[in-house]
This record gives C-alpha cells, structure tokens and sequence, in this order.
C-alpha cells in the first residue's frame, strides 16, 4: 500500500489528548499513513511565532490532508480564526457536517442522519468589510455571494448526495428578506437542482429549516445553505443527535481536505486524561473516505458505535467514568475483533 502523508496540527487545550488518542486508532487500522507535525494557535503563539505559521501552512499545502484538533484563537484585535485563515489560504469552500445518532446516546432523537454542506468562503460569517465607526454608534458588516462560489457549493452538495446514496437536498435561505445575496443563492440552487433529475430538491426558509429541525429531523437528508446559516444550522443538528461531543467536521477544497472536531479546545479539562476524543475520530473516518480508503472509514465508525452504545468504557461527558485511554483501548480492542 502506497504511503498517504497526513499533517497533523495537535492544537491547544485537550487538542492534543485527542489527537494522539486518534493516530492511535488510525496506526490500528494499519492503512498506510505516515503523519507529518505542525502547530497553530495558541501554541504557536507561545513560541513566538505567528497564530498560523507560513511553516504550517507550507506543511498543509504539501500533503494533501490534514487531521486538527481543537485551536484556540486568542481573544483580541488582531487575531482572525485560525479555521478562517485556513478556508481562505487553501479555497476550502464546503464545511461539511454529519449528524448522525449513536445508540445508547441519550438524545431527543433515534436515527437521525443528517448532513449540512455549508458555503465557506463568502456570506457574512466571512468577516468583510467589519468597521465600527469612531463614535461606537454605528457597526458595519458586508455579505457577499458570488454566482460561481454558490454553483460549486450547490454541486457539491449534489454531487455528494447521489454518491452517498441520498435522496433529497434541502436549500435553506433567506430569500424573502435578503433578496439580493439569498435569492441569487437560491437562483443557483434552483439551475444546479436541474442537472439532478434523481434527487428531490426542496427549498426552505432558514427560520422555518430550525423549527422544522427540531420538530422532524426525520425529514431531512442533505442541507446545503450559506456560511452564516449553516454554522448555526449544523450546531443544531449536532445537539440533535448527542452534542459537539460527537460532532465531526470537514472543511475541503478542489484538492485538499482539512477534517477536524467541531467543539472547542475545553481548557478547563485539558491534561486530566477525560477528554473525548469520539468527534475526532469520526473526523478522521471522515478524512479517510476521502481517501478512498472507505472500508476502514467504516471499520472505525462501527467500532466508535459500538463503545459508545455499550456505555462500559466510555469518558464522563458520555456518563462513564473512563480515561481518554481507556476509551481509546476499546476502540482499538472492537477493530481487531
């Protein structure tokens, strides 16, 4: 088996608790990866060095995945999201986010599947344009859609729906209000949606998509929507199914895939060996259908089901009494079975 190059960015707080659980699982896999180090975050700042350093960024953009552990972005002027950074400097306009039920996770919702394609690049969560006027009475923020990155959006979505083998893509927006920038996003929708004559598209307005969501998961299956409304969004679908705790993300591009866990970098636990590292993992099946190495993608998810549903080794947030080890060692224990 050819060696695939993986760079792994630990982070901060129990980032690297997490990501040393995960290489641990992915070495039990044995599929042929080697994995290259590289800091950001508050830990590159404690060196000296910049929050995403040009060593970091040349690393990423030599491999063409990479695996990142929660990153804390300090609180202040001057500092852009580390994950923002990321998105610009190497085009990775789809943040995609499964929401998928574990049994044996409490949660308001059985077999909830779900996932959200979310725009990364445009929209108002991108930042442009942000000014406060000198008096402190006026804030300005600008949104903007592009036809071109709202059609490679909605393609993708599409494209990942027939592959996966999903029948529906739901477009969520806010066209009756922001009949500019969200109605030229539906406009695209609706001209891709042609193209994919075998997936039943359905448009819904995002405050009706949150109520609906939380009444009738059931009836979603794909989501796609803009930047702002899809990070809230994929939040929602998240505590639908058990919390960010098992919540796994990606952030990919034409040619390169950035997997990650959603939740943040929970300082107030790091080092004390209960971090769990479940949403990584889940990332990092992720990272590896996106190498094609799908049998072990779903090698990894079925172990991760069954420890979780079991409930016997898991880490205190899943109500266990389990060691970020511990947990892991069953993970490893169910893949050799």
């Amino acid at each position: 088996m050819a060696e695939t190059r993986v760079t792994i960015i630990p982070g901060d707080g129990i980032g690297p608790d997490i990501v040393d659980a995960t290489v641990r699982v992915l070495d039990a896999l044995d599929c042929g990866l080697a994995y290259d180090y590289a800091i950001a975050g508050q830990t590159a700042l404690d060196k000296g060095l910049d929050l995403v350093p040009q060593e970091t960024l040349d690393m990423i953009g030599k491999n063409p995945v990479a695996l990142k552990g929660p990153i804390t972005t300090p609180v202040g002027k001057g500092f852009r999201s580390v994950n923002v950074t990321l998105r610009k400097y190497f085009d990775l306009f789809a943040n995609v986010r499964p929401a998928l039920s574990i049994p044996g996770v409490r949660s308001r919702y059985d077999n909830v599947d779900i996932l959200t394609v979310r725009e990364n690049i445009e929209g108002i969560y991108s930042g442009e344009g942000q000014m406060v006027s000198e008096d402190g009475e006026r804030a300005e923020l600008r949104s903007v859609i592009t036809r071109k990155e709202s059609r490679r959006l909605i393609r993708f979505a599409y494209e990942a729906a027939r592959r996966l083998g999903r029948k529906k893509v739901t477009v969520v927006h806010k066209a009756n209000i922001m009949k500019s920038t969200s109605g030229l996003f539906l406009d695209v929708a609706r001209s891709v949606a042609k193209e994919y004559d075998d997936i039943e598209h359905e448009e819904m307005i995002v405050d009706n998509c949150a109520m609906q969501l939380v009444m009738n998961p059931h009836r979603f299956d794909v989501i796609v929507t803009t930047n702002l409304f899809g990070d809230i969004l994929s939040d929602l679908c998240a505590g639908l199914v058990g919390g960010l705790g098992l919540a796994p993300g990606a952030n990919v591009g034409e040619d390169k895939g950035i997997f990650e866990a959603v939740h943040g970098s929970a300082p107030d636990i790091a080092g004390k060996g209960v971090a769990n590292p479940t949403a990584l993992m889940l990332g990092a099946a992720m990272m590896l259908d996106y190498l094609d190495l799908n049998s072990e993608a779903e090698r990894l998810r079925n172990a991760l089901r069954t420890v979780v549903g079991e409930g016997d080794k898991v880490t205190p947030d899943l109500g266990g009494r389990s060691s970020t080890t511990e947990f892991t060692d069953e993970v490893i224990r169910k893949l050799a079975q």
